[in-house]
């Protein structure tokens, strides 16, 4: 029997197989994109307006799916309880035998379990054995110095077991605000950048910029007084960059500024800061697919240049914009004018740079 007919049938299946788990799997990433592009916009409307809610009602739905299926889809009951081999509801089953009990407890160990996601307030965490603020500051995701600032603690401080000690959501410091505060005074007395208060979406900050006696702010990347930081290291745009006419995946600074943000999860682009505006530059070859204000959000004024290869550059609060939507553009091309436009507390670039529609840290691309 020949068996050279029946290998070739069986490669073809299985390239048939791979052909169409590759589309499926394509298809499936696709839909997932399009659906969190939506809950993205939603949770940033009006700079994180509906996050609480959303986080608050996804934990709710949560709760309430595990009570739900926990002995309908598991044999561990949630409300019971068990535990590998330990009888479900073990301090029941053990009531009548208090060495069973003994050893249920010590086999039950307590655990400090971090969560995940965003935070939007100050947490307070008890010290456990063994803990210093460098590991706590590593499990909370924020400088050691955001903690000792807030704790009023100094490098030198020992910390105890049982010691309780506030953390913040973010690196920065924390700022109740009293009669007479300002976002920019606020932002000024801890050298920090206005546009990070109101980008941060956990601070009730209204489009007036009005702010309440008592409310509390967190100031992302601020100090104390006493303590400034650093200036920032200026960045300025490079000039006579050659002209290219497709998108080569490297990118330049596209304005003359000083650093004033940094990207982070709620600010997933770096502002450039210049009081005295200037020109904006197409940061790599494209086609513009956005021009104007669209919509009612406070970016404002801004271009969108599709670069042909994944990635896509945005540019917003520009006062005036020189491109139209459809025109192709250079490396270089200056496309725009900075502004302070729509959401804004001063005059600034915010850019943003996105690979296939997930936003990267602009650090990490730009001056290559």
């Amino acid at each position: 029997m020949d068996r050279d007919p029946i290998h070739k049938e069986f490669v073809a299946f299985l390239s048939a197989l791979a052909s169409y788990i590759h589309l499926r799997l394509r298809r499936a990433g696709i839909n997932f994109e399009e659906v969190k592009d939506f809950v993205v916009d939603v949770l940033l409307a009006r700079r994180g307006a509906n996050t609480s809610l959303f986080v608050h009602g996804s934990i709710i739905g949560l709760a309430i799916a595990v009570l739900i299926t926990g002995g309908v889809l598991s044999s561990t009951s949630v409300i019971s309880g068990s535990y590998p081999g330990i009888p479900a509801n073990p301090l029941i089953a053990a009531a009548g035998d208090v060495s069973q009990t003994a050893v249920i407890s010590s086999l039950i160990t307590p655990v400090t379990v971090i969560s995940e996601k965003p935070r939007d307030k100050i947490i307070e965490h008890e010290v456990e054995d063994g803990e210093t603020i460098s590991s706590i500051a590593a499990d909370y995701g924020v400088s050691e110095d955001t903690i000792l600032w807030e704790n009023d603690l100094t490098s030198d401080s020992k910390i105890r077991s049982g010691q309780k000690l506030k953390v913040l959501p973010v690196s920065g410091v924390a700022h109740d605000v009293v009669s007479g505060d300002t976002i920019y005074s606020v932002a000024k007395k801890y050298r920090a950048n206005a546009q990070a208060i109101i980008d941060f979406p956990f601070n009730d900050v209204g489009d007036d910029f009005q702010l309440s006696t008592g409310q509390l702010l967190i100031v992302p990347d601020g100090a104390p007084p006493e303590k400034p930081k650093p200036v920032p290291t200026q960045y300025l745009a490079r000039e006579n960059i050659p002209v290219a006419d497709l998108g080569s995946g490297q990118f330049l600074w596209p304005a003359s500024g000083q650093l004033a943000q940094y990207f982070s999860w709620y600010h997933p682009g770096i502002d450039i800061s210049n009081l005295g505006g200037g020109p904006i530059h197409a940061s790599d070859a494209g086609t513009v697919v956005v021009a104007g204000w669209p919509d009612n959000y406070g970016y404002a004024n801004r271009v969108i240049i599709d670069h042909g290869n994944g990635y896509t550059t945005q540019y917003s609060h520009l006062s005036a914009f020189y491109v139209t939507v459809g025109q192709k553009v250079s490396k270089g091309d200056v496309i725009a004018a900075m502004g302070s436009t729509g959401r804004s507390t001063g005059v600034h670039l915010d850019f943003m740079i996105h690979k296939d529609g997930t936003a990267l840290n602009p650090l990490g691309l730009l001056g290559k």
